[in-house]
């Protein structure tokens, strides 16, 4: 009877499975093993816009290098930009001092530690994963976007659309004024009369019925139309403004030369920058947290601005605006383009007066409205203004308090000598500095509202190290503790799971590699986890394979001892994945890359520990009869 049964029972895999236990393996291994080989200090150089590196610049290069004694373990020319990598990093930092002065502002030069991947590795896309912030050493900030002024924007520019509607209706209103403060936040549209008001309330109500909510005022002697952005356009408005930011910021981090940025959303108004290698927090935040930007507009020739001043009456369609030295001057309402129209800038030095400048180029919109603006107004001036948000804390009755300021300042108002469109010169700035960070920010994007850094965290590289090494240092103890107890306890069975354990951390170090995942201290958590995961369903089938074997032949006992545990490891592997997938949705960064880890270890340990560790098994003991299990 035994006999008979334990033929039907051999514990033969077909030879596609086998087949595919080795193919996994060496892909495995083959995207694994670039993280044994550590990384090169290397010096990253990308040309600046409008720049194109050529053969000449890399002669030039090598040349200078070579000249200042700074010996080059490789240069690689791709892409556009160079990497040039050297053996140490005192090397590395004296070859970016070299390269700053001899290409100045027509490149970005950026420290880099590059992968000292082999090239045979490389040729098949093998990569290191990329180190987090708390591992490699760098600056992290957590920026809070002021919504409240998103929004207020938001109501500021529907002022003109408005206006220009009721005029193409031919509707005659009084003014068009933002009204009330926060959520009381309204636009007040005011008429001479009720019928007149009833019109633009027709009007306004055919064209913005989906944006605003409308409310009449009659008791006035100006009856008004107030008009509220709905709550679905405020949503709208609060995720375009978070996204324009997050978008603004890469743009700017690109433009600092960080190699492996993290730019991420957490939750509905916060953003997490993290800068791994920078250690200069000071000019990182100047840059990040800038919220700088320009506006054209036209000069009113008409008015006095030094009357207008001292009685605080600006006249019709016109604002009073400063120079930087305090001196009045009347600007129009009417804004011509601004920064949001500028697809590039670029400092420069004014060769006629010898001062620093800006060169700007707008989009197609921008240089439209520029050229029918200067067409018509030659010989009328026309004014820069640089508009600068800060936030400045002030204490007011022993309680801190955060006040935000805005600063117009005039940079010059020249007089349009002819018509141009889409290229132009801003001259009258300070330095050759404040040229480089206006034309920074102009490149990267206007941000749609400001921002402040709610928290601040500098990571030295010598602590990243010795988070490198703890973390390191957790796997190896976690993981040769294991195997020295299955192999105790299990026996043979019991090293087949040490076997299938070891392919299991090189499979969840490929995975993370080929995806480009970057890893930080809580991505270490949940590898320590999945080693203790993935040896629990050994542990589950050989003790089911010990039962078995009391009532039943060994061969049957092996396949009950599979077949039976599989039910208890999937419950038990599914349920802690769809946790894991929940601290994914809803977490933030580090909680994000602990569920990562966790989810493609909790994957790799249900096939090595089931499909794996059964291969080998049944390889050793499949269709033979034993009268012993080594468990």
């Amino acid at each position: 009877m035994f006999e008979s049964k334990q033929n039907i029972i051999t514990n033969v895999y077909p030879a596609w499975k086998y087949l595919l236990l080795v193919v996994i393996t060496v892909i495995g291994l083959t995207y694994a093993m670039p993280n044994l080989f550590g990384d090169d200090p290397a010096v990253q150089v990308s040309p600046a816009k409008s720049v194109e590196f050529t053969a000449e610049t890399q002669s030039k290069v090598a040349n200078t290098l070579q000249a200042a004694g700074l010996p080059v373990k490789s240069s690689v020319f791709e892409a556009g930009h160079f990497l040039i990598r050297f053996e140490n990093t005192e090397d590395q930092l004296k070859a970016k001092s070299v390269l700053k002065d001899l290409l100045g502002r027509q490149a970005v030069v950026a420290l880099n530690l590059a992968p000292a991947t082999p090239h045979f590795l490389r040729n098949l896309g093998a990569s290191p994963m990329y180190l987090g912030l708390d591992l490699r050493g760098g600056v992290h900030f957590l920026m809070d976007v002021d919504m409240e002024t998103a929004v207020s924007k938001a109501y500021a520019r529907y002022v003109d659309e408005i206006k220009g509607t009721l005029r193409e209706e031919k509707v005659r209103y009084l003014t068009v004024d933002v009204e009330g403060e926060a959520k009381n936040k309204a636009l007040a549209v005011k008429f001479k009369d009720l019928p007149t008001m009833q019109a633009g309330l027709a009007v306004l109500n055919a064209s913005y019925s989906d944006r605003f909510k409308f409310k009449t005022v009659e008791e006035t002697a100006s009856p008004q139309v107030l008009l509220s952005l709905s709550p679905k356009t405020i949503a709208e408005t609060q995720k375009y403004a978070l996204q324009q930011n997050i978008n603004t910021l890469r743009n700017r981090v690109n433009e600092l030369g960080v190699a492996e940025p993290v730019i991420q959303q957490q939750g509905d108004r916060r953003i997490v920058v993290e800068l791994p290698g920078v250690q200069d927090t000071a000019r990182a935040k100047e840059i990040l947290g800038a919220t700088a930007t320009l506006e054209f507009r036209l000069v009113e020739e008409k008015g006095d601005p030094y009357r207008a001043e001292k009685t605080g009456y600006a006249p019709n369609g016109s604002i009073i605006y400063h120079f930087r030295d305090g001196k009045p001057i009347l600007l129009k309402r009417h804004t011509i383009v601004s920064g949001e129209n500028v697809v590039n800038a670029s400092s420069g030095i004014d060769s006629q007066q010898g001062s620093s400048m800006v060169n700007v180029t707008l989009d197609g919109a921008g240089g439209r409205k520029m050229l029918a603006t200067t067409k018509e107004n030659v010989g009328n001036r026309m004014a820069v203004v640089f508009i600068e948000n800060r936030v400045e804390t002030i204490e007011e009755n022993g309680v801190k308090v955060k006040n935000r300021i805005t600063n117009k300042d005039v940079i010059n108002a020249a007089v349009i000598r002819g018509q141009f469109a889409d290229r132009f010169q801003i001259t009258g700035l300070d330095s050759p500095q404040e040229a480089q960070d206006l034309a920074l920010l102009l490149r990267a994007g206007a941000l749609a509202a400001p921002m402040e850094i709610v928290e601040e965290r500098t990571v030295g590289p010598s602590l990243g190290q010795d988070n490198i090494n703890q973390g390191f240092m957790s796997v190896i103890v976690g993981f040769v503790l294991v195997l020295i107890l299955m192999a105790w306890r299990y026996k043979m069975f019991g090293m087949v799971a040490n076997v299938a354990l070891t392919l299991n951390l090189i499979i969840i170090i490929a995975v993370l590699s080929m995806l480009q995942a970057t890893l930080t201290l809580p991505g270490i958590a949940g590898i320590v986890l999945t080693v203790g995961m993935a040896v629990d369903a050994n542990v589950l089938i050989f003790e089911r394979i010990r039962e078995e074997m009391r009532t039943s032949p060994i061969q049957s006992a092996i396949h009950a001892g599979y077949e039976k545990a599989f039910v208890t490891i999937a419950d038990a592997n599914i349920t802690t994945l769809l946790a894991a997938i929940v601290l994914f949705s809803f977490g933030t960064g580090p909680i994000k890359g602990f569920a990562i880890t966790l989810s493609i270890g909790i994957i790799t340990s249900m096939f090595t520990a089931i499909l794996g560790t059964r291969a080998v098994i049944n390889l050793m003991y499949g269709n033979k009869r034993i009268q012993k299990l080594s468990i």
